[in-house]
């Protein structure tokens, strides 16, 4: 039998969910489960980003992931937003490049924003990661969001992040979060400033996080 304050993440993306069971640690009440435990076709959650807003996005996966489980559903969107680059490649950093044979998609996203930012000197490849999250369930919408601010290194620096991780350094940092790791990182990421004040609302709304 679930937990009564199980809430299903709107993602099939591992590295995202085990974050996510990390960011709510701190909230044991909560117990977080992932999208293809309850819902069928689970892959289906990414083609309703079609939005170029990440609200939007998060909100329609959260409210797909809810109509199929009928569970409170949390989805994020995310993105890294490049000064230099008019803020791209913002909403579609998921899917910023295409991969070639044999390479991943973090690989090629990563190598395609190294090169656009070839030339830009240090002081000007100011960044930002940004998250929005939606939670849904009967009656309930909530949203909130993140943010962390940083620098885009000029090549790949450690290996304990993914997605972006190898080339944002944070400010007030001198490593980039896949050097500082997670231990840091989950203190200081977009995302774990979006879920503290998730986690705020649903103390001051006095949210029961139960299935109806």
């Amino acid at each position: 039998m679930r937990n009564a304050n199980t809430i299903v993440l709107a993602s099939t993306n591992r590295h995202k969910f085990e974050e996510f069971l990390v960011l709510f640690k701190k909230h044991p009440e909560i117990e977080i489960e992932p999208a293809d435990f309850f819902i069928r076709n689970p892959e289906k959650l990414a083609l309703v980003e079609t939005s170029d807003q990440y609200f939007e996005n998060a909100l329609a996966k959260a409210r797909t992931c809810n109509h199929g489980c009928h569970y409170p559903s949390l989805a994020d969107d995310s993105g890294l937003e490049v000064d230099a680059l008019n803020g791209q490649p913002g909403v579609h950093s998921h899917r910023y490049a295409i991969p070639r044979a044999g390479e991943t998609q973090d690989d090629a996203n990563v190598k395609k924003l190294l090169e656009a930012l070839k030339g830009v000197p240090l002081e000007k490849r100011t960044a930002r990661f940004t998250c929005h999250l939606a939670l849904v369930m009967e009656g309930v919408l909530l949203h909130t969001e993140g943010t962390i601010e940083g620098t885009i290194t000029t090549e790949i620096l450690g290996h304990q992040g993914f997605g972006y991780d190898p080339i944002f350094i944070p400010n007030g940092y001198s490593k980039t979060l896949a050097e500082l790791g997670p231990d840091v990182k989950n203190k200081i990421s977009h995302r774990a400033r979006a879920v503290d004040r998730l986690m705020e609302e649903i103390t001051r709304q006095e949210i029961i996080l139960a299935r109806p």
